[in-house]
């Protein structure tokens, strides 16, 4: 699938904030919306928004080096449908959709080259557009950056091997 978009939104003026991830400071786009699954979203055209994942995400996978779709677009998506899988340096997980609505485009230059999702997670290393149907679950910054907190204590434990504890 070819792209329609090289970079659909990169955030060169944007204002950003931070999370201290450790030693680690993950930056994020204010201008973005957010899901609880660290993907941000930025609004393309006619209710079409632009995922990938955060840097809190790529953090955690640390470099990302393969990258599958079990769907092809147009399809339709229900939130939290497992649509995919990741493979990186530190774990493979599944991917998930953020939202409810139809799959239009997938990212071919991230298929092609995984690694520039760890390279430009804002810009050229978004993964998938979805026309989002009626309401979403997207979160501010602000909500957002209340999710990340809850989020890094429990990664901390999980790292540490204490999320049974």
């Amino acid at each position: 699938m070819q792209s329609s978009e090289s970079n659909p939104s990169s955030p060169e003026l944007a204002d950003w904030f931070g999370f201290m991830m450790g030693e680690y400071e993950a930056k994020f786009p204010s201008e973005r919306s957010y899901v609880s699954n660290h993907m941000w979203a930025k609004e393309r055209h006619d209710a079409t928004w632009v995922f990938g994942l955060t840097s809190y995400a790529v953090r955690l996978l640390q470099d990302v080096y393969f990258l599958e779709w079990l769907l092809e677009p147009p399809a339709r998506l229900v939130s939290r449908q497992h649509i995919g899988s990741i493979e990186s340096k530190k774990a493979e997980s599944d991917l998930f959709s953020p939202c409810h609505g139809e799959l239009v485009e997938l990212n071919s230059m991230v298929l092609e080259d995984p690694s520039l999702i760890n390279a430009d997670p804002y810009g050229d290393g978004w993964m998938l557009a979805i026309r989002i149907d009626g309401e979403s679950s997207l979160l501010s910054p602000n909500d957002y950056r209340i999710h990340l907190e809850k989020a890094w204590d429990v990664a901390q434990k999980t790292i540490k091997g204490q999320a049974n504890h």
